[in-house]
């Protein structure tokens, strides 16, 4: 039998479906028939269905159907659901499927056909977003769950990582019981997917439940108290996001407001926080479920691991549990087409729940994958570093030798400062400055600021109103490139607005501009030239000068070539972490090493270098632009 991609099929159907039916547009609908129709075939799967008719085909279906609604009623409970495809669309989806090895694919049907359907109607607005097959299967494979244990995903969605288990515990040839896998989900409608996904595997479907995970109920989740061996999760997440009432809220301690006590360490206040994103809630429960020494496998933004406002998160953390992994994913994971999906960087973290206090050092495994399988579009790609971290954990697990770099490397608990977890803090922590320390002075951005060899600052937004009311340029982050800021900026602002900021902004010739936030450009520099004075930055770059006559003989020019080196890159991208929906530099900055020659021969040199290429370049800019004036000159 010829086999075809499974998604690429279930595309065909969705696009067959959505070009045939007026009226009913709504790829939830299309989604529930064909996976009705992916059900009765699973029942169906010893009955040979090419040479059948529309009409007949079609009779069998719904026959077939009414026999899903009497075994599985707790799925269908009240029995009046029916297949509402046309004979014509039943017959293609049928022959569809029949070119499928439906029943020996490596890959989820189920999660395919959820993916392909929803994927630009996930529901991200309240932060449930489709986990990959790639990221479940190999948080599943990194914790391996014991066939024996009893597992727990408290927001399951449409059971991704419950199907993982069993399809992990299926090539392992492990003995486990019908009821071994537990799901709770909020929505509805996601509650029933789940039950149908684990059902079509030849599960039972009474553990999974249409509960809110936050709010212990003795009929679904077990009294307050450990029960479970494994959690493993991707919980909703995002800022706007409500994660429950006060009432619920009150039980948690990572609900309440936190203020940082002089030793820096947070402390909690009486105060319920009820903006409190949902995640860190998720997170307390998820450790709350499982029994000491019982693991925990969940995906969570990087902003929770590493943002000094969730430093308290990551304290609680690493006071109940031990980490045993923190991977980094791509940008590009969660997104499941050019529409569907989220930017939001996330990580895989493995934890173990502690028997008892325990602060003795241990090692952590850390990777940062650079590829996932797909790209920003959702379309599929050779490039995929997961499989090799997977790899390398294992090997670290069984204490044999692999190469230590961004797919794998060891990190000791002694070593994590600020308490950030995320892999890119410490990627590149290894790098050999032995060399550099001969011939540079090593010198913190800080160290310069408190020396006051540098002055930074940041910008101010003027909001859209503003835009386009005059001649004056508003630098954003996409203006600068190459050392240099665009000479047709997109956004101008009025003589008025101008004025207003002009004092506070101060900007000089010689100041470099560098982009603080955003998603690719952080790190960017742009020098400003004398025609360039007249400007007003926003917010997302910082404003660095040079104090001329300072100790260490460093110019504007020399700082900028320093500022753009590959040694200062590599700091730049272990220091940005994701603030919620961009990447964030933040006072981060401070904490970049900057490489000062010694010899100042050499920081001339540069220097020169640097400033024939600025002088070339901007003098060629300014060329073009009075030739484009001259056109319109009588």
């Amino acid at each position: 039998m010829v086999t075809f991609s499974a998604k690429d099929t279930f595309l065909d159907i969705r696009n067959f479906l959505a070009g045939r039916f007026l009226g009913a547009t709504r790829d939830e609908f299309f989604l529930d028939e064909t996976i009705k129709l992916i059900f009765c075939k699973y029942e169906l799967r010893d009955t040979n269905t090419n040479s059948i008719d529309d009409v007949e085909l079609a009779s069998l279906y719904r026959r077939t159907f009414k026999t899903v609604l009497e075994v599985h009623e707790d799925i269908y409970p009240d029995g009046s659901y029916e297949i509402e495809l046309d004979p014509v669309s039943i017959k293609y989806i049928d022959k569809k499927l029949n070119e499928l090895d439906l029943f020996n694919l490596e890959r989820d049907i189920i999660g395919d056909v959820y993916e392909i359907f929803m994927g630009d109607a996930i529901k991200g607005q309240s932060g449930q977003f489709f986990t990959p097959q790639n990221a479940a299967e190999a948080l599943v494979k990194i914790v391996a769950p014991n066939s024996n244990g009893r597992i727990i995903d408290p927001a399951c969605g449409a059971g991704s990582f419950l199907v993982a288990t069993i399809r992990y515990w299926n090539k392992q040839n492990a003995y486990y019981t019908k009821d071994s896998l537990h799901g709770v989900d909020k929505d509805r409608y996601l509650a029933r997917l789940a039950k149908i996904h684990l059902a079509c595997m030849g599960q039972v479907t009474r553990t999974i439940h249409c509960a809110d995970s936050l709010v212990w109920d003795e009929n679904s989740l077990g009294k307050r108290g450990s029960q479970y061996d494994v959690v493993l999760t991707n919980p909703p997440f995002g800022v706007n996001i409500q994660a429950g009432t006060r009432e619920t809220l009150s039980k948690f301690e990572l609900a309440y407001k936190y203020r940082k006590k002089k030793d820096g360490a947070s402390e909690k206040t009486d105060t319920i926080n009820e903006a409190v994103a949902p995640q860190v809630v998720f997170m307390e429960q998820c450790i709350n479920l499982v029994k000491p020494g019982g693991v925990i496998g969940i995906v969570v933004p990087e902003s929770m691991i590493s943002n000094k406002k969730y430093s308290y998160v990551t304290e609680y953390i690493l006071r109940t549990c031990y980490i045993r992994a923190v991977i980094g994913m791509p940008d590009e994971l969660f997104k499941t087409s050019g529409k569907g999906g989220t930017h939001t960087k996330t990580c895989l973290l493995v934890l173990e729940k502690k028997k008892e206090a325990n602060d003795k050092d241990y090692r952590i495994f850390m990777a940062e994958a650079k590829w996932c399988g797909h790209d920003s579009r959702g379309r599929e790609i050779p490039k995929d570093d997961i499989p090799a971290i997977i790899e390398n954990y294992h090997k670290y697990q069984s204490d044999v030798e692999f190469k230590k770099d961004h797919l794998g490397f060891i990190v000791k608990r002694s070593q994590i400062a600020n308490h950030v977890l995320a892999p890119r803090a410490y990627v590149f922590e290894n790098q050999n400055d032995a060399g550099l320390e001969k011939s540079h002075q090593l010198v913190t951005i800080g160290q310069l600021i408190d020396e006051k060899v540098l002055e930074v600052a940041t910008g101010n937004e003027v909001g859209k109103l503003a835009y386009g009311t005059g001649t004056i340029p508003f630098v954003r982050t996409s203006d600068i490139s190459n050392w240099e800021i665009k000479a047709d900026p997109k956004h101008l602002l009025s003589e008025e607005v101008y004025k207003s900021l002009a004092q506070r902004q101060d900007v000089r010739e010689g100041d470099i501009l560098m982009v603080k936030d955003g998603t690719y450009l952080i790190g960017t520099c742009a020098m400003i030239t004398k025609y360039d004075t007249r400007i007003v930055y926003q917010s997302h770059l910082y404003k660095i000068r040079v104090i001329d006559g300072n100790k260490y003989n460093l110019d504007r020019y020399y700082l900028l070539a320093a500022l753009s080196s590959e040694y200062v890159r590599q700091q730049i991208f272990a220091r940005t972490f994701s603030q919620d929906i961009i990447n964030s530099l933040g006072d981060r900055l401070k904490e970049l090493i900057v490489p000062i020659a010694t010899d100042k021969g050499r920081i001339d040199k540069i220097s020169g270098m640097v400033k024939k290429s600025i002088d070339e370049s901007i003098e060629a800019r300014e060329l073009a632009r009075r030739v484009r004036t001259e056109v319109f000159t009588l």
